[in-house]
């Protein structure tokens, strides 16, 4: 005799109360349920509790719902809501293991090797595929089905389903890899099937029955408030859903805007707070001094709670950079997304008791995992050294400014195999200021690189002098000459040593004319002034904002700068190496990076086209700002 379905077992249970039918029900899932709720909760004891609720959820919604839906699907969703609100609620809760979010596998681990690594990322990624694929998986590897069966469950065959089942896998696999777990579709297919449903305790069942059969009656407080905060929650989702379809019909109707601003602001209130400092060790997108390592710095996150939604910026303690906005901030528990670019974006999961976030993706920003902790007294960024600070004093063979340039055999390797120009060596300077006792500490700048005040620490002993940058992307070792006037060494990143060298300079001279530049334009046909645009994706759309700034000097000369304003490091103003310009016309290049620029002032715009590294022309269209 073939098995009734669950659409009909439900049916059975919503027109006649059939226990049996419900009983039969939650023999088929009950598996299922536990095991997503154990991996959410991390508690047997827990999950058991969670189970109950959403048995109990099913029984309540069972006449609403549409009984031609997947119900293993519907029960999956649930249960990951219903164990999130558990988290949120604190109910019986303990603190949950974070730190294997911060683990990573080799590659090809086996299936046994594997499932530690992913077991606790299995659920996050499941619920982001969207509603078929996301079936397919449960119905697959958590329920056991065969592809035909699946197929059928999906409306198609066996090999619509295949085809399914491997697109999902690949998604997963591409979720895994973005947050340091390695391995085939294969491995993990097996990982999945052969650990993701566990046996729920045989009392579950009877005490799942003796809850829905009571209506709850029997079940204790906890659950019983487990049970009213998800159904309030799963009332709330489908009464923003109304919404949004209700604003788009509004929008197609009437010519305006509608925001809902109130709403955001009263879900946001309702959340678990996370305005204050949080900290953090964080590996950057730099190599380290050595090979096969990472440069690194201290980060504090601030979250500000403003107008019923939350603002944040950061403060990195060895870039020496403070409050860099983070961009738009989402934040719906135990989930926060803080977007700068489309190129840094961060995605952060808090943890029930709101005193942690595992930020388990890599940006333009950082490289591999890093956990965030709360802080009531966060560190601060130093400030940049000020001239009088590093000005030579008497009795000090090192205090000073200094100009140095690294050999081109460097640039060639921080460049990769970007092709760079001449055979001249990139320039840099150095500002050190000598406490005594041997110490220093001081900043270095790449000025063709855009990075300025980056602290270095160091010492030295007699003639010979020691100092990294406090990231650790590279270190000098060295000697002062006899007349303490050059600093002759090597300096080292990435395992890899090139020649180095420093001259004392005088600061002063050097930026003379700084304030001689003339930015002011009377005339919308003049070159000179601020000028902004967005590089293209390669879809053509705006990504990486970009500010050029063109001033003409008192000889007649034009001096112009470029500025990645969303970056980290490359913030500062990266003055051109190859410069010409005529009435109208300009062609600017910067060969370190490479990137060239060649415009023709239209109306009042710079219209060019642009190549960067990637040595693919992109038309670009600068637009002057406000301030002149």
């Amino acid at each position: 005799m073939q098995p009734e379905d669950d659409g009909a077992l439900l049916r059975q249970y919503a027109e006649n109360q059939s226990n049996e039918a419900f009983a039969t029900i939650v023999a088929r899932h009950i598996n299922l349920v536990y095991s997503v709720a154990q991996r959410s909760v991390a508690d047997p004891h827990q999950a058991e509790e969670v189970t109950q609720a959403v048995f109990v959820i099913l029984a309540k919604k069972a006449p609403q719902l549409r009984h031609d839906k997947a119900l293993s699907s519907w029960l999956f969703q649930v249960t990951r809501l219903t164990a999130n609100n558990f988290l949120r609620t604190e109910i019986r809760r303990q603190r949950r293991e974070q730190e294997a979010y911060m683990q990573s596998v080799l590659t090809e681990s086996r299936g046994d090797e594997l499932w530690p690594h992913i077991a606790p990322l299995l659920d996050t990624a499941v619920a982001a595929l969207n509603e078929k694929d996301r079936r397919a998986i449960v119905l697959r590897f958590y329920q056991g089905r065969s592809l035909r069966e699946v197929g059928v469950a999906l409306g198609g065959n066996e090999e619509s389903a295949k085809k399914r089942v491997m697109r999902a896998l690949e998604k997963l696999q591409r979720f895994f890899f973005k947050r340091g777990v390695h391995s085939t579709t294969t491995v993990i297919a097996n990982a999945i099937s052969g650990n993701s449903v566990q046996t729920a305790p045989v009392a579950l069942s009877v005490a799942v029955m003796a809850a829905v059969t009571a209506k709850g009656a029997v079940a204790s407080v906890s659950t019983l408030t487990l049970v009213k905060g998800a159904l309030k929650i799963m009332a709330w989702t489908k009464t923003k859903n109304v919404a949004a379809g209700c604003a788009l019909a509004l929008l197609l109707t009437v010519a305006g805007v509608v925001a809902f601003d109130g709403y955001d602001a009263w879900r946001v209130s309702h959340l678990p707070g996370i305005q204050g400092s949080w900290e953090a060790n964080m590996l950057l997108s730099d190599d380290g001094i050595r090979a096969n390592e990472a440069a690194r710095s201290h980060v504090v996150l601030t979250l500000v709670k403003t107008n019923g939604g939350y603002t944040a910026t950061t403060d990195w303690m060895e870039l020496g950079r403070k409050s860099i906005s983070m961009g738009k901030v989402t934040y719906d528990y135990p989930y926060l997304r803080l977007q700068r670019s489309p190129r840094a974006i961060w995605e952060l999961r808090i943890n029930a008791d709101v005193t942690q976030m595992v930020l388990d993706n890599t940006s333009a920003w950082n490289r591999g995992p890093a956990l965030f902790l709360r802080t009531s007294l966060p560190d601060t960024a130093p400030a940049p050294l000020t001239e009088t600070q590093f000005a030579p004093g008497d009795g000090s063979s090192l205090e000073g400014y200094w100009d140095g340039e690294f050999d081109l055999d460097l640039q060639k390797y921080l460049l990769t195999d970007q092709t760079v120009p001449g055979k001249d060596a990139m320039p840099l300077n150095l500002k050190i200021a000598e406490p005594g006792n041997g110490e220093f500490r001081g900043e270095i700048g790449v000025p063709e690189y855009g990075l300025t005040h980056l602290p270095v620490s160091g010492h030295y002993q007699g003639s010979m002098v020691k100092f990294a940058d406090n990231i650790q992307h590279g270190l000098f070792q060295g000697a002062l000459n006899q007349d303490g006037t050059e600093l002759i060494g090597s300096w080292t990143t990435a395992g890899k040593s090139i020649p180095a060298k420093f001259k004392r300079a005088d600061y002063r001279a050097e930026h003379l004319l700084d304030d001689e530049k003339d930015f002011s334009s009377t005339d919308p046909g003049e070159l000179q002034g601020h000028w902004k645009s967005f590089l293209p994706t390669p879809k053509g759309k705006p990504w990486t904002p970009v500010s050029l700034d063109i001033a003409k000097m008192p000889d007649g000369s034009w001096s112009s700068t470029l500025t990645f304003p969303d970056s980290v490091e490359s913030f500062a103003p990266i003055p051109t190496t190859d410069a010409k310009y005529d009435p109208t016309n300009v062609h600017l290049g910067w060969k370190w990076w490479p990137i060239v620029f060649d415009g023709t002032l239209k109306n009042g715009k710079l219209v060019g086209t642009w190549i960067g590294p990637s040595k693919i022309p992109h038309p670009l269209t600068f637009e002057r700002t406000g301030a002149q």
